[in-house]
């Protein structure tokens, strides 16, 4: 990652099942920060760092 302070994990849905119910996983890609924002699907560069702020301002 470009930023120290930004963490990822990548899930293999189909091995964890509890964790595509808790985050509602239909389809992927399928991206969520912080619990609070998500993205579904490829989207824009700008969309995505919105969507990324989304979540970092809901943390505060």
């Amino acid at each position: 990652m470009a930023n120290e302070n930004i963490t990822s994990d990548v899930i293999e849905i189909q091995e964890f099942p509890n964790l595509s119910d808790k985050y509602e996983v239909f389809s992927v890609p399928k991206t969520v920060m912080n619990e609070s924002a998500e993205v579904v699907g490829a989207v824009p560069e700008s969309v995505f760092l919105g969507k990324v702020m989304e979540g970092y301002a809901n943390q505060q």
